[in-house]
């Protein structure tokens, strides 16, 4: 699919490069985002404010005062070609902790039964998983991340809980997610999380971002807690997690 310019708002417009959750579609946004960010840097892109990758498009915020669609349409055009063969940087591989099942996955049985596995080959799917970071959204820090197993993928739940405990560990399709944040939610919680995800005190908020790899590693109820007690008041970015860049 051709990449095409959709019309969102008086300051902003959205570049579209397909309609799926793909791979291939996320190296497209990944490298067309590396190549705004050059031009933002070099002044080349006067009046654009920020730009918004999600898994199949980019939303680029501009000020209306410095610039206009007449320029800027022309302009994000041009960019698209030299972006369209330019390949992203790999990201970073994290290995995140996990403790399944329990209080902390109170949908792992159910999950389980509907998708014809018993508990365990849950566990061991989703932990052998190693998933992308498709994209940042919902609240500050929260991940997005595919693909897992077919044999894993499930509608979001009919009913959304009310409040979903922070680093909850979750699927809905063939897609997984840690809740940094005690929120509402419709996904399967799976496990949890001791690890923070963001923090308004690190330099870059979120611990995660696009393009970054993650990994599991199951831990049980005692190591879990240990873990979340270290990071309960740390400041640090816990990098520990970080297994390649």
């Amino acid at each position: 699919m051709q990449a095409r310019l959709l019309d969102v708002a008086d300051a902003a417009v959205t570049v579209e490069f397909g309609d799926a959750i793909d791979p291939a579609l996320l190296a497209r946004v990944a490298a067309f985002d590396q190549v705004l960010q050059e031009e933002i840097v070099c002044g080349r892109l006067p009046g654009v404010i920020e730009t918004v990758p999600t898994f199949r498009s980019l939303t680029v915020l501009y000020d209306p005062l410095l610039t206009s669609r007449a320029e800027l349409d022309p302009a994000l055009m041009r960019l698209l070609a030299p972006a369209e063969v330019s390949a992203p940087v790999e990201g970073r591989l994290w290995r995140l902790p996990v403790c399944y099942g329990g209080e902390f996955g109170p949908d792992l049985d159910a999950l389980a039964q509907a998708c014809g596995l018993d508990r365990q080959a849950v566990i061991d799917l989703h932990a052998a998983s190693t998933v992308r970071v498709y994209m940042l959204g919902f609240l500050p820090g929260f991940p997005f991340m595919g693909d897992l197993p077919q044999a894993l993928a499930q509608p979001r739940r009919s009913e959304p809980r009310l409040r979903v405990p922070a680093g909850s560990v979750a699927t809905a399709g063939r897609l997984t997610a840690i809740y940094p944040w005690e929120s509402p939610g419709g996904w399967h919680l799976l496990g949890r999380c001791p690890v923070p995800l963001f923090s308004p005190h690190w330099p870059a908020g979120a611990l995660l971002r696009p393009g970054d790899r993650v990994a599991f590693a199951p831990v049980a109820p005692d190591e879990y807690a240990a873990l979340a007690e270290r990071w309960r008041h740390s400041p640090e970015v816990p990098c520990d997690y970080l297994v390649a860049e």
